[in-house]
């Protein structure tokens, strides 16, 4: 199948935009890079002019042979998905929208991705390559389009979740997969322990699962893959047909669990495979939505975040606040680092952005 290239939707503004970072710099101003807008509540707020993406758009090249797409930052994720399903494929790393605007550069800054994560792998394991405007004006390309790609620092995968810290991305390459050739989604009511035990043995067995979570005292699993696969999968594990858009509400946070009527902080905690309960102060278990197998866990509490993030420490992961989407009396977004890793984020953030003009303290205070 022929390379195909953007539509009527296409527009480079590059030029445009390296111009007004150059221009910031030289100025010693602070930029607030937006696309789509629809995760600014994933971070700390920034301070500075905003500088929209939004006009920057287009697929500039696909290969549905090659599973290879390179598409601009301010392209709509939903343009995106729609021309990769007329090819029968998809992004594999399922990224949240949040809203009809979210945006490619959105995705990349974030780097969250969806239900499918740890099967199928995250935003950077699909990165391929970037284009990037440096503080200088310039436009630089990092990585290739190909998976061996190699060479080097790996600097295209290192701007994915930098949250815009470090450059403005204006396009990325990425690797894409084939839709499946069948799903089907189930309900199996078990208590918690029961089901962490269940998904670490059916983790030693070879089946189609692509995503599973546990709330509301049941076990929610995906199975895709081919049809006598999910057949064979669906009679051996039984339980109730669950309908498959429970994913996307789950992707999203449109399930009750996640409703803004509460006025808790809502925490996502990070954990290694496998952890036990981590057994929390006042916490019960209808505070709790266990995502990726246990991996990552959703929690509305207003337990102290000293407290939930020493626990997440000792467990081996770290705690992130959201907040209540509007922002209202949360805890600083992220972790403090470790003075070494500190140490590290400060001399790249000095090395690629020495005006500091980038979505300062858009990641943490001082950087």
């Amino acid at each position: 199948m022929a390379e195909t290239r953007s539509t009527s939707t296409d527009q480079d503004i590059s030029e445009a935009l390296g111009e007004r970072v150059r221009r910031a710099a030289e100025a010693g101003t602070p930029l607030r890079i937006v696309g789509g807008d629809t995760k600014a509540f994933y971070g700390r707020p920034v301070e500075g002019e905003t500088l929209s993406t939004r006009e920057h758009r287009g697929i500039t090249s696909y290969d549905p042979v090659e599973l290879i797409v390179s598409v601009r930052a301010g392209t709509p994720l939903a343009e995106l998905e729609a021309a990769l399903a007329k090819q029968g494929q998809m992004l594999g790393c399922e990224p949240p929208h949040f809203g009809a605007n979210a945006t490619v550069g959105g995705m990349v800054a974030t780097g969250l991705s969806g239900p499918r994560r740890p099967w199928a792998g995250s935003v950077r394991d699909f990165v391929l390559g970037i284009r990037l405007i440096t503080q200088d004006g310039q436009q630089q390309r990092f990585g290739g389009e190909v998976m061996k790609n190699v060479a080097g620092y790996d600097l295209s995968r290192l701007m994915v979740g930098a949250q815009g810290t470090l450059g403005l991305v204006t396009e990325v390459s990425l690797k894409v997969l084939p839709r499946p050739g069948a799903r089907h989604s189930l309900r199996l009511e078990m208590p918690r322990a029961e089901a962490m035990a269940r998904l670490a043995e059916w983790g030693r067995s070879p089946l189609p699962l692509t995503a599973a979570a546990w709330l509301e005292g049941a076990l929610h699993l995906r199975l895709e893959g081919g049809p006598s696969s999910v057949a064979a999968t669906r009679e051996r594990l039984g339980g109730d047909d669950l309908d498959d858009d429970f994913w996307e509400a789950l992707r999203e946070q449109r399930l009750g669990f996640f409703s803004r009527e509460d006025a808790r902080p809502l925490w996502r905690l990070s954990l290694p495979h496998n952890t036990p309960s981590l057994d929390l102060p006042g916490v019960e278990e209808a505070d709790l939505l266990y995502d990726w197998g246990g991996t990552q866990r959703w929690l509305r509490s207003d337990l102290d975040a000293d407290t939930l993030r020493e626990a997440c420490a000792r467990a081996g992961g770290h705690a992130t606040c959201l907040g209540n989407r509007e922002g209202a009396g949360q805890a600083d977004p992220f972790m403090p680092l470790e003075p070494v890793v500190e140490k590290y984020h400060r001399a790249l953030k000095a090395q690629l952005d020495p005006k500091g003009i980038f979505n300062p303290g858009r990641l943490y205070a001082a950087l």
